[in-house]
C-alpha cells in the first residue's frame, strides 16, 4: 500500500496555490509515495481521505500576521470533524508553507499556528531543514530558504505581481525541497524507520 500525502491549502490570488503545486512537485519526486491537493474548501467535504492520509501538508497566505479566514474556518471545521470523533490525525506526519507581499510579513505567526493546530490533532511537524541562505555577501536571491524560516517553506510575492510572475523560483524550489522532505519522512515513518 502507498503512502498518502495530501496538500491543503487556501490561496485567494494564486500565490499560494503555486506553493502548493511546487510542494506537490517535491512529493512526487519521493517513490511509493501517493500526493493528492485539496483547497481548504475542498477538504472540508474530505475528512475520510485526510484521516486516511500518512500526512497532511498545510498551506496558507499570511494575512494581518496569521492565516487567512478561509484557512482558519477549515481549522474550525476540523475541530468537530476531526478531534471529536477520537482524534482521528494522531501520529500522522503534519507540516506547513505560508507566502506574502513582503520578507517578513509576519509568516512566522501563520506557521506558528499551524504548528499548534497539528499539535492540536497529536501530529508529528516536520520542519523545512534549511539553513537561512542570503544572508552573507556570497548569499543570492535565487538560494533556497532565501527567507530565512525553520519551521515551514516561506514565500514573497510582490503585491502587484500575478502568480505567473510570483512566488520566485527559490521560493518554489524551497517549496519543493519541503514536499521532498515530508515525503522522505512520512516514508520512513510508515515503514517503521523514523530515523534514517
Amino acid at each position: 500500500m502507498s503512502t498518502r500525502i495530501v496538500i491543503v491549502y487556501h490561496s485567494e490570488y494564486g500565490h499560494t496555490q503555486r506553493q502548493a503545486e511546487a510542494v506537490m512537485t517535491g512529493v512526487k519526486l519521493v517513490s511509493d509515495v501517493e500526493a493528492l491537493m485539496l483547497t481548504v474548501e475542498e477538504a472540508k467535504d474530505q475528512w475520510a481521505e485526510l484521516s486516511s492520509a500518512d500526512a497532511i501538508i498545510f498551506g496558507a497566505p499570511t494575512y494581518v500576521g496569521g492565516p487567512s479566514a478561509a484557512f482558519k474556518e477549515f481549522q474550525e471545521a476540523s475541530s468537530a470533524a476531526v478531534m471529536r470523533n477520537g482524534y482521528l490525525w494522531r501520529d500522522k506526519i503534519a507540516a506547513g508553507f505560508t507566502n506574502s507581499g513582503t520578507r517578513a510579513g509576519d509568516k512566522l505567526a501563520t506557521l506558528i499556528q499551524m504548528v499548534l493546530f497539528a499539535a492540536q490533532h497529536g501530529m508529528h511537524w516536520v520542519s523545512l531543514d534549511l539553513p537561512p541562505a542570503n544572508c552573507s555577501a556570497t548569499g543570492s536571491e535565487h538560494d533556497l530558504n532565501r527567507l530565512g524560516f525553520w519551521l515551514g517553506a516561506a514565500a514573497q510575492s510582490d503585491v502587484d505581481a500575478g502568480p505567473e510572475q510570483a512566488p520566485p523560483k527559490a521560493d518554489l524550489l524551497t517549496a519543493e525541497h519541503l514536499g521532498r522532505r515530508v515525503a522522505e519522512t512520512t516514508l520512513r515513518f510508515a515503514q517503521g524507520h523514523p530515523r534514517r
